[in-house]
């Protein structure tokens, strides 16, 4: 029985742009979006990033963009900046092809790692669309909280994609890294 060699993780250079954006769009809009479990092609339209977004994430700051790789082949994606004494974890895509195969997993996993030991943070928060019941659960087994704290959709921005609904907000989660208190 052949076994998979695991991920290797890195950070995303300036040339891995536009893999990132095609990765993140597949996952998340469009048909290709429904192949995987993850996709908001139901709540949304229109795009996900473009490549000036991903390539500002790549210069700024106490942020980094983790890729996970094998074999050469971009299998997942995340950005991680550190905001205060908590990192920030967003735009986490897995090719919908591969997602439920423990890729997204350990990818969230390297950034926590990242985040406790590069910057010493005490907790990773984000924020999940609301209605994504069955990605926050995800969150919920990989020891993330619901904060009950809310922030409303940026309606008008299609940054952010072009809403198939009028409720949506997104909820906090959190989760303390070992040695702190969220």
């Amino acid at each position: 029985m052949p076994t998979t060699s695991p991920p290797v993780f890195r950070p995303a250079l300036a040339a891995d742009v536009p893999a990132i954006v095609a990765l993140v769009e597949s996952a998340y809009r469009g048909d290709s979006g429904r192949l995987g479990w993850t996709t908001e092609s139901d709540l949304l339209d229109g795009r996900r990033t473009n490549v000036e977004g991903v390539a500002e994430l790549l210069v700024q700051a106490d942020s980094v963009v983790l890729l996970a790789e094998r074999d050469g082949e971009l299998l997942a994606c995340c950005h991680v900046e550190r905001q205060g004494e908590a990192g920030y974890f967003g735009m986490f895509a897995v090719n919908p092809l591969l997602q439920n195969g423990g890729i997204g997993k350990a990818l969230l996993a390297e950034a926590e790692r990242h985040a406790r030991e590069r910057w010493q943070c005490l907790a990773m928060r984000m924020t999940v669309i609301e209605q994504r019941a069955e990605l926050i659960a995800w969150y919920e087994r990989r020891g993330y909280q619901r904060t009950g704290e809310y922030r409303p959709f940026p309606y008008g921005d299609e940054r952010f994609g072009i809403p198939r609904r009028d409720d949506l907000r997104f909820e906090w989660l959190v989760k303390t890294l070992s040695g702190g208190t969220a």
